[in-house]
């Protein structure tokens, strides 16, 4: 195995506090079944407003109300601005997340982000952006996680193959595009054990 030059790391769910965890607030608290919305997402595919949302085809403003169509053509009735705001308020670093991130660029390894996200257009640059050497976001690239070409453009401005490179994300599916290119990949579902797993990895602690 080729030695690990650079960390890529999802946003959402892996630095900061899963949108996923978000939506299932705002399901329980709508009196929805669990993962509805979810399903209503993956049943519209590449061409729903969520993925289009994603690649940056859809302003925010634009995608409440197709959003609340696509859910409602598949029998969950949402508001999207109000899904969104539970979002927002989730979106909070990891302060251990952080930390390893500094750690990692400190040993002389790149460190960049790659996330599948939407912009608005009151928004400047990602909050992040000052904690990684690149930043790769699906709605400025127009492609999305799993489609291989984001994740080799992420390590193409990292300078670092794919082999070298080492992934970690939520969704078991982003993971597995990665893994297909070379990737050493790690699943977030504790922040904790993901980082020792990613210790073992690099051979450095991470953690206090």
């Amino acid at each position: 195995m080729a030695a690990i030059r650079s960390v890529l790391f999802d946003l959402g769910g892996v630095v900061m506090d899963s949108p996923l965890h978000a939506i299932a607030r705002y399901e329980r608290d709508l009196g929805l079944p669990a993962k509805a919305i979810a399903r209503a997402i993956m049943a519209t595919g590449e061409d729903g407003a969520w993925s289009r949302l994603e690649r940056g085809e859809l302003a925010l403003d634009e995608f409440y109300a197709l959003f609340d169509e696509d859910c409602r053509a598949h029998g969950v009735e949402v508001s999207g601005a109000r899904m969104m705001a539970y979002i927002a308020e989730a979106s909070r670093p990891r302060a251990e997340m952080l930390e390893a991130i500094r750690r990692i660029r400190a040993r002389g390894l790149r460190a960049g982000a790659l996330t599948n996200n939407w912009r608005d257009a009151r928004e400047g640059d990602h909050p992040l952006l000052a904690h990684f050497d690149a930043v790769i976001e699906s709605a400025v690239v127009g492609l999305r996680k799993p489609d291989p070409r984001i994740y080799e453009l992420a390590c193409a401005q990292l300078g670092v193959p794919p082999p070298s490179t080492a992934f970690l994300d939520d969704i078991g599916q982003n993971l597995k595009s990665a893994r297909a290119l070379g990737m050493t990949t790690i699943k977030v579902d504790d922040p904790a054990t993901a980082l020792r797993e990613l210790e073992a990895v690099l051979g450095f602690n991470l953690l206090a």
